[in-house]
């Protein structure tokens, strides 16, 4: 045979017994949160489950770093919503991983609360707080003003255009001089939220995502303890890049997944949870193709980017607040640090550009970048010592991820989300760009692999006709409180 052609042995071997029947075989491809959770909800249903993963580690877009001696999130690091509702919040619970809230539920900014920042223009200059405050208002009654301009458009358009259409008929609301700047600045953190510019994001959907209640927590411990729960007892194949899937094989199981090693797995079934950039760049190939409807889905949902550059300091040389920032004439040239030190007691703070500016910070070398988020800090901080050390992210290049996460693209509609996560045949979908209630979280791949897990088991109830086959799945529903602090 060819070396595309081979099939693991070991993977053919797979079809165990259970109760003198052959126990059914699913591939979860992706081991991301959503990819873990499915793949924990099938194996609690007595299915054969192998997670193929193209890292050489598991969490995909989650991922803690312990280079510096402790944990550093460098992907997610927050859990949005801390409240009986969210889907994660029992397992968190659970681990009994603390939480530092950074906002109540009125965080114009999501994830922070106005007092928390402290906001420098470029020659060093701290921003009163109360303009701060006033500006962050400000902004906030300028987001409920584009919710009437797309009542009026005939068609979408973006948040900037929106904003703009507003400031023209509310000239009350327009800012001059620094307080313009603080609105920049204020623009530029609603672009982290959606990890692109505001010009790409649509008016029509901006808000389309449920918030949850309770506030935003930072992950004190790192997301690292729940990634390592979520894979604990898994048959997870690190190293594996999954190149092409087929289905509605004849002869062999239903699901065919070939690697880029020419490996072949067969399966009764496949959950593809790989994030939306690795399905956009057709590195994945599905034979035969998939449905239009999925198709156009994968093509028009965007995916945005933010890193992040973890500087650690030999000590604190930086206010007690949450976020420091800097304020400029446009949310590009605008920068913001989060505070690790506030949460964690550890001397990090983290520089996060997104959109335009993560793209093209991720052009540099990672020297280069360390030294433009350190020219940064020291425009607000003059007397500011360098770094001892650094990481960097790079998750808009990374082959595994090409993008940070999902986002509404002006001109699309909202529910490309929930046809992304629909089943294809015996493909069974999940991951953060298939959650249409909480697109861009943790919680929200989290639900979505719960989700794909329970569909596949329904089809093959219909399927088999045999209950015998499976374990009911068993949810825990005693409510484990989260721990909660704000220093």
């Amino acid at each position: 045979m060819a070396p595309t052609e081979q099939i693991s042995r070991e993977s053919t071997s797979s079809q165990s017994k259970l109760g003198g029947r052959t126990r059914p075989t699913v591939l979860v491809i992706g081991a991301g949160v959503a990819g873990l959770a499915a793949a924990r909800v099938l194996q609690a249903q007595s299915f054969r489950v192998i997670v193929l993963e193209s890292r050489d580690r598991v969490g995909g877009r989650v991922y803690t770093d312990f280079s510096f001696g402790f944990p550093v999130d460098m992907g997610a690091s927050w859990l949005h919503g801390l409240c009986k509702s969210n889907p994660l919040a029992h397992l968190i619970g659970q681990l009994k991983l603390p939480l530092y809230r950074t906002s109540g539920d009125n965080s114009v900014l999501y994830d922070h609360d106005l007092e928390s920042y402290a906001l420098y223009d470029m020659d060093g200059n701290k921003v009163p707080q109360q303009m701060v405050i006033e500006v962050g208002l400000t902004f906030e009654a300028l987001l409920e003003e584009t919710k009437k301009v797309r009542e009026e458009v005939p068609m979408d358009i973006s948040v900037m255009k929106a904003l703009e259409l507003v400031l023209e008929r509310r000239p009350d609301l327009r800012q001059e001089g620094l307080r313009h700047k603080v609105l920049q600045w204020y623009l530029c953190r609603m672009e982290g939220w959606f990890a692109t510019d505001a010009d790409n994001i649509s008016v029509q959907s901006w808000d389309e995502e449920e918030v949850l209640q309770g506030g935003h927590g930072l992950m004190v411990r790192g997301y690292a303890p729940v990634i390592a729960a979520l894979s604990a007892g898994l048959d997870i194949r690190l190293n594996t890049r999954v190149r092409k899937v087929q289905r509605r094989v004849q002869g062999v199981k239903a699901v065919r997944a070939i690697t880029e090693d020419g490996v072949v797995y067969e399966a009764d079934a496949a959950v593809i949870a790989v994030p939306l950039g690795v399905l956009k760049a057709d590195l994945i190939r599905f034979e035969p193709r998939l449905p239009d409807w999925k198709e156009v889905s994968i093509r028009d949902l965007g995916v945005g980017n933010e890193n992040k550059i973890a500087l650690l300091f030999e000590k604190v040389c930086w206010p007690n607040v949450e976020f420091l920032g800097v304020v400029a004439p446009t949310s590009y040239g605008c920068s913001y640090f989060l505070n690790l030190h506030k949460a964690t007691g550890y001397p990090v703070l983290v520089y996060m550009p997104a959109g335009r500016l993560a793209n093209d910070m991720e052009k540099l070398s990672d020297e280069a970048a360390v030294s433009f988020a350190v020219t940064q800090l020291k425009r607000i901080l003059p007397h500011a010592v360098d770094p001892v050390r650094c990481l960097v992210s790079h998750w808009g290049t990374d082959p595994s991820s090409l993008g940070c996460y999902s986002y509404d693209a002006v001109g699309k509609s909202h529910d490309l989300y929930e046809r992304l996560r629909s089943p294809v045949d015996n493909l069974f979908w999940a991951g953060e760009a298939t959650c249409q209630r909480f697109p861009g979280t943790v919680h929200g791949a989290f639900e979505t692999g719960v989700m794909a897990a329970e569909e596949c088991y329904e089809r093959f109830v219909e399927q088999n006709q045999d209950l015998e086959l499976f374990q009911q799945p068993v949810m825990a529903e005693e409510y484990t409180p989260l721990q909660i602090s704000r220093l």
